[in-house]
């Protein structure tokens, strides 16, 4: 007769497991600023005088029919241009460091006495 009595014993595993703690927001926010400049720009009136006319004036001005003078008249348009522009550049760089954690736990093991009833003998009783 060949009787088994399997042994057992708890044996302490310890892993690791990546998980996410937590993340990092970086969040723009635009600010809006007025500004004001002043600028010089060129406008072009006319100025009137009158003259009696002179000998020999030939009035080689342009002359519309109805005997005005036609003279251009100019002035200065201001442009105003935006252009974006970088200002920083933020990096964000994420760091790893280890820490050590002792770990606890009670761990069970199954111990097997023999004991022998009569005339048998135990051959081998090594735990």
């Amino acid at each position: 007769m060949n009787d088994e009595l399997t042994r057992h014993e708890e044996e302490l595993e310890v892993g690791k497991e990546r998980r996410t703690t937590g993340t990092v927001h970086a969040t723009k926010h635009t600010e809006t600023e007025r500004v004001t400049e002043v600028v010089a720009r060129d406008v072009e009136d006319a100025d009137v005088e009158r003259l009696a006319p002179r000998d020999g004036d030939t009035g080689q001005i342009e002359t519309l029919a109805d005997g005005s003078v036609s003279i251009p008249v100019f002035e200065e348009r201001l442009v105003v241009t935006k252009e974006l522009v970088v200002r920083e550049r933020i990096l964000i760089r994420k760091r790893t460091r280890s820490e050590e954690h002792r770990v606890e736990a009670e761990l069970r093991r199954e111990r097997v006495e023999l004991e022998s009833i009569g005339d048998v003998e135990i051959y081998g009783d090594e735990d």
